[in-house]
């Protein structure tokens, strides 16, 4: 039975520059790690893998070197790892994504069952959250989202529990198997590759699936089979931050000179018959 972590490469987002004049990102020398929330996901599907015995296939869309990161999760545990890549699939939205996606992990479960399917809940570069959820509704999944914690899986009941962390509080769900799990960074605590693992992944193979493989509908896949177009990226323009009566020492004192401030400029509505 095969546990199927979908994961994907994401620029670093604590160096990457825009483009002021084509207001898109600059890619030449950014660093690319693993979406921090897939991250968990793949921590977690390799302890399902120690808990129930599952075979673990990690799976990611992306162009080439996105390999490099496949490697790396094979190095901290995973059994396979299958890159899509094609052409065919860049520029790709969250419709079409999750459509290709959901298309590979169908062509694993003909060689062996998928129990579970588990995903970061968002990426740190679309923060959308919307390709787990397309790809349980395409695979007609149990959908699972803001899972902070995988209680139990049956097998001979076809069954799953988790815990998820809505808002402040917390709710226990069952749900038949299948399911597609979409994670939480506090579901788990990353573990380290060890050295034979790492040189093992220098070595494994790395399944590569382009469209000739696939043999998808050219236009369901790529940029001709998504619903939206990102038309422009830009930072948003954040207006100074200003100090108030710097220097002064009574709370009081500055607590109304900060009511003053913002009655001023209409913020407060101080009535005086009241």
């Amino acid at each position: 039975m095969l546990v199927v972590a979908c994961i994907k490469q994401v620029p670093d987002t604590t160096q990457v520059e825009i483009d002021p004049v084509t207001g898109t990102l600059k890619r030449e020398g950014v660093p690319f790690i693993m979406n921090p929330f897939d991250a968990h996901a793949l921590e977690e599907s390799l302890r399902l893998k120690d808990r129930y015995g599952f075979r673990v296939v990690v799976i990611s869309m992306g162009p080439p070197n996105t390999e490099i990161t496949l490697r790396k999760s094979l190095a901290l545990g995973a059994d396979e790892a299958v890159l899509l890549s094609d052409r065919a699939f860049g520029g790709a939205d969250t419709l079409a994504t999750s459509f290709v996606l959901a298309e590979a992990i169908k062509r694993l479960n003909q060689k062996d069952e998928v129990v579970a399917v588990i995903c970061g809940r968002q990426t740190i570069d679309g923060d959308t959250a919307q390709v787990g959820p397309g790809i349980a509704t395409r695979l007609a999944f149990s959908q699972l989202t803001l899972v902070d914690r995988i209680e139990n899986i049956d097998l001979t009941a076809k069954k799953v529990i988790v815990r998820r962390k809505v808002g402040s509080w917390r709710e226990k769900v069952e749900a038949p198997l299948p399911a597609l799990i979409a994670v939480v960074r506090e579901i788990n605590h990353l573990r380290y590759p060890t050295l034979p693992r790492r040189l093992m992944a220098e070595k494994a193979p790395v399944s590569l699936w382009d469209n000739q493989e696939m043999k998808l509908d050219e236009n369901r896949v790529g940029l001709k089979g998504s619903a939206t177009q990102v038309r422009r990226i830009f930072s948003p323009e954040r207006a100074k931050g200003e100090i108030l009566g710097d220097g002064l020492n009574e709370p009081e004192e500055a607590a109304n000179l900060l009511l003053e401030n913002l009655i001023e400029k209409d913020v407060l509505y101080f009535n005086s018959s009241s």
